[in-house]
């Protein structure tokens, strides 16, 4: 193993990077320093960036993706992002640290470096997974874990290093258990939920719709609501019909199964709210491929996802029919990553109430 771990990742010879393998967390924090002195001495414009730290938990066989899909989160880089690559049968600790500057810097403006260590690890190491990471996060900087194959004990471990859990509720296959865990590490944390981040643009185009004064009557008038999803999404569809109930104070109730997709209502104050979500085969995306809105007047609004954004339809009771086009209303995975971490430096209000209606709808 130690001959496939030195072709593999034995890049001591790039500048800037630094790798050993059989070390200790003390010595990884080491040479980072002395990579930051070095970047320094070089140019005195270098600084490390001190906004944010990230550790990423993952299995070493999808480390290169992880890698791929932090380097495409654009302008949201973390300040030091940690990732523990976990390997079967490994009971030592490999690593390597670099120090990168994103953008081109103009002359005389300080060159902000964002730094990145990997640790290769054991499952051994997880349940202490905290003694390793302690050493290398920056003190005194919001730490976010994210933990995209499970690992929940190396959660638990690294849990009071950290102030924000980065989680996506479309990976657990049963929706009851996604929310039940969402809920525990609410108690402790902040939770951003990439489930919930995918519905964003749905959320926000279905506030837009009923934000003017001659249609924000009908937000009490809403009789049905039917979210269409990718099959392994429906925890999406699930906030989003949470969002609704906590939002306009409707109480619902629990859903049922049938023919695949799932059945339910909701009571507002003026009448009950028929509540489906709809497996839709077709979907790729992970999220939500459509949502239909109808209220007691007699007024549909509907949007499914298209090419280039969101196709909207509203027909009134009168049946009048118009229709438009939301521009670039999805923000792909990337995106939503990248979202997920400028996320954690904020507070949104309306995630939890939405969660415990989604408890609540589960029975």
């Amino acid at each position: 193993m130690a001959g496939d771990l030195a072709d593999a990742r034995d890049v001591s010879w790039m500048e800037g990077v630094w790798s050993e393998q059989d070390c200790t967390p003390s010595k990884i924090e080491a040479a980072l320093r002395d990579l930051l002195l070095s970047r320094h001495a070089e140019d005195e414009s270098y600084a490390p960036a001190r906004v944010l730290n990230l550790i990423v938990i993952a299995d070493r066989e999808w480390r290169g993706e992880i890698q791929n899909r932090l380097e495409n989160v654009g302008r949201y880089h973390a300040s030091r992002t940690i990732l523990c690559a976990v390997e079967k049968g490994r009971t030592t600790i490999d690593a390597w640290a670099t120090m990168t500057v994103h953008g081109d810097p103009r002359p005389g403006e300080i060159a902000l470096c964002h730094e990145e260590v990997v640790v290769d690890v054991g499952p051994d190491h997880l349940p202490n997974l905290d003694t390793i990471v302690d050493p290398l996060v920056v003190p005194d900087l919001a730490t976010v874990v994210w933990s995209p194959h499970g690992h929940e004990d190396a959660v638990n471990a690294v849990l009071h290093l950290a102030q924000v859990v980065l989680i996506d509720s479309v990976n657990e296959p049963d929706p009851a258990a996604a929310v039940e865990r969402a809920r525990e590490l609410a108690q402790e944390v902040y939770v951003v939920d990439l489930a919930w981040l995918r519905s964003t643009p749905w959320r926000e185009r279905v506030a837009a719709t009923f934000d003017p004064a001659r249609w924000r009557q009908e937000l009490a008038r809403i009789s049905s609501v039917t979210v269409r999803h990718r099959p392994d999404s429906g925890i999406t569809g699930l906030l989003f019909c949470g969002w609704l109930a906590s939002r306009l104070g409707w109480e619902p109730g629990a859903l049922v199964s049938q023919n695949g997709a799932l059945y339910g209502r909701a009571t507002s104050r003026r009448q009950d709210v028929q509540l489906r979500l709809e497996p839709d085969p077709g979907q790729s995306a992970p999220g939500l491929a459509g949502i239909t809105l109808e209220t007691a007047s007699g007024m549909t609004v509907s949007l499914d996802r298209g090419p280039g954004g969101l196709a909207a339809r509203r027909r009134t009771r009168d049946g009048r029919e118009s229709s438009w086009t939301v521009v670039g209303a999805s923000r792909g995975e990337a995106g939503i990553l990248g979202e997920g971490i400028r996320q954690a430096l904020l507070r949104d209000p309306t995630y939890r109430p939405a969660l415990e209606a989604a408890k609540s709808m589960l029975g």
